[in-house]
């Protein structure tokens, strides 16, 4: 049986004290252990910013992409070999400013790729900017005067796109944050698992005593039901999106259930060599 140790690569992260992605890096751990899933089948894709580096933090195959394109690389590495277990991972701006596009075709296209959003309302990594999940009078040295735009809310958004599996964590909730990860990885289909990262540098409000304190922990709502949408969009309206555990599941064909027979090999294990015939006739198409 795999431990967390395996799936630790002995590489220091250069994080700040303190920050929340520690705790998400060793929940993904957890959960890959829990799951006993073999190094060689995982895959972790990121892009840029200080939740970039993960990937890099792990004993898996990683990919460190470019701002914003953790999910195209990952839908790719999933479509070509449908045998790996596919995590990308992101922070603020790469899933809901330069990538946004591709977080919402990502939620639509239904693939089975788990993404986790590191979230600190906050640009760590360029020294305190504003970002699309920063809320409103958010001040920072760019914006001396506090943000005037209307912070994105992850949860309603990817609901109301149509996800089959949104799920809010907390880095200091170590224990609902595995559990989420492994039920978000055990989903056939695309995951969002958005999670509450403090960045202990650059944002001084959402402190961890700030979420503390504002926090809505689902797994403790008595009657509170994971299958139904209506009940789902309420509470993510009624807590202002700030609640913890599994907000909404629904099982559905993922898109590779839809597009390749369930006997295809994945496009690793095929033959796609050209004949010198196959590749004249081909070639006669341009002439």
């Amino acid at each position: 049986m795999a431990t967390m140790k395996d799936y630790n690569n002995d590489v220091t992260p250069n994080w700040c004290p303190g920050c929340g992605h520690f705790s998400v890096l060793r929940a993904l751990q957890v959960a890959a252990a829990k799951l006993n899933i073999p190094k060689e089948s995982l895959v972790v894709t990121t892009g840029i910013g200080c939740s970039g580096r993960l990937s890099g933090y792990m004993s898996a195959y990683g990919f460190h992409g470019i701002h914003g394109r953790s999910l195209p690389v990952a839908q790719g590495i999933k479509l070509a070999n449908k045998d790996l277990t596919v995590i990308a991972a992101g922070g603020d701006g790469d899933g809901f400013a330069i990538g946004l596009s591709h977080t919402l075709h990502a939620i639509r296209r239904n693939i089975d790729v788990t993404y986790i959003v590191l979230n600190n309302q906050v640009y760590g990594l360029t020294k305190g900017h504003t970002s699309p999940l920063s809320q409103k009078s958010f001040q920072t040295k760019s914006s001396p005067y506090g943000s005037v735009e209307a912070p994105i809310k992850p949860g309603i958004l990817a609901l109301a796109n149509g996800a089959g599996f949104i799920a809010q964590g907390y880095s200091a909730y170590q224990e609902q944050l595995i559990d989420i990860i492994v039920k978000a990885i055990q989903h056939k289909g695309f995951s969002l698992v958005n999670v509450f990262s403090p960045c202990v540098t650059y944002n001084k409000i959402n402190t961890y005593q700030w979420f503390r304190e504002k926090l809505v922990d689902l797994d403790k709502q008595d009657g509170y039901n994971t299958n139904d949408y209506q009940c789902a969009m309420n509470t993510l309206v009624e807590t202002d999106c700030l609640c913890t555990g599994i907000i909404y599941e629904e099982k559905g064909a993922s898109y590779i259930d839809l597009v390749q027979e369930k006997s295809a090999l994945p496009l690793t294990k095929l033959d796609l060599r050209l004949t010198s015939q196959e590749f004249s006739r081909l070639f006669e198409d341009f002439k």
